[in-house]
């Protein structure tokens, strides 16, 4: 077995487990213990999961880091995302925009352009496109969703969110998740958020996911989008080298990888 597969056998077991065992990885994949610590440490090293004694457990047993922290990580990445994915939008379109840190600063990008509907559920991401240069000239409407504040991060969720939004039907839904791999497409760490995005999903014509090379291959607590439902998918260049690559850029509709500048 390739470590390829290996490495994704090791992902299905730690999201349906929760952890894993070297013992499990010798015996069913039959490899030397060896082969088994060394993968163990090149996905522990690539942020997939925690090694503990005797094994390894699934990153997402931890808790996700506040939203504030994850704005900060990876910027350089995520800003090239959201210019490229903003450059693809043209004026007069409809848009949904979740509260990922990515999508947040999507919205920075969009606000230059005019003649957009965006309707969010993203607080900091509707004080962003209200508060940029020249908005008011731009003749842009934006939309924030009610419902139930999140303690988590700076959003609104629940039931009277996803009532609000099903009103509209958008051009293009464009979400940032946890993490996005070929088996189970985007998704989020937040049951509550992946119920936001899959609502979005579901009254959009067209869904564009825009993720980093850190969410590549990673498996997403809550799914909430296919990939063979995914229109467009944006990365960064590192996003082309990591594990899993290959198998979801052949699930998905179209793939932009976003320009080193």
């Amino acid at each position: 077995m390739w470590h390829e597969e290996r490495h994704l056998r090791i992902r299905t077991l730690l999201a349906t487990f929760g952890r894993i065992s070297v013992d499990r990885i010798v015996t069913e994949m039959q490899v030397s213990r060896e082969t088994a610590r060394r993968d163990l440490m090149d996905m522990e090293a690539a942020g997939e999961l925690r090694r503990v004694r005797g094994g390894a457990v699934a990153i997402t047993d931890a808790v996700e880091p506040p939203f504030a922290e994850r704005a900060q990580i990876r910027l350089k990445e995520k800003r090239l995302i959201a210019r490229t994915a903003a450059a693809l939008v043209s004026g007069g379109q409809t848009l949904f925009l979740d509260a990922g840190s990515t999508t947040t600063l999507l919205a920075e990008a969009l606000s230059a352009l005019s003649g957009l509907t965006l309707i969010t559920n993203s607080i900091e991401a509707a004080q962003k496109l209200r508060e940029a240069d020249g908005m008011e000239n731009r003749e842009n409407r934006i939309v924030l969703l009610g419902g139930e504040l999140s303690r988590e991060l700076p959003a609104t969720f629940g039931a009277g969110t996803i009532n609000e939004l099903s009103r509209y039907h958008v051009d293009v839904a464009m979400l940032s998740p946890y993490g996005i791999d070929a088996e189970q497409g985007a998704g989020s760490f937040d049951l509550q958020e992946a119920e936001i995005a899959r609502a979005m999903v579901g009254h959009a014509h067209q869904v564009m996911i825009l993720a980093d090379y850190s969410k590549i291959g990673t498996v997403s607590r809550v799914a909430y989008c296919p990939p063979e439902l995914i229109d467009h998918l944006i990365v960064d260049a590192k996003a082309v080298s990591q594990q899993g690559w290959e198998e979801l850029s052949q699930r998905v509709k179209r793939v932009t990888v976003a320009p080193r500048r």
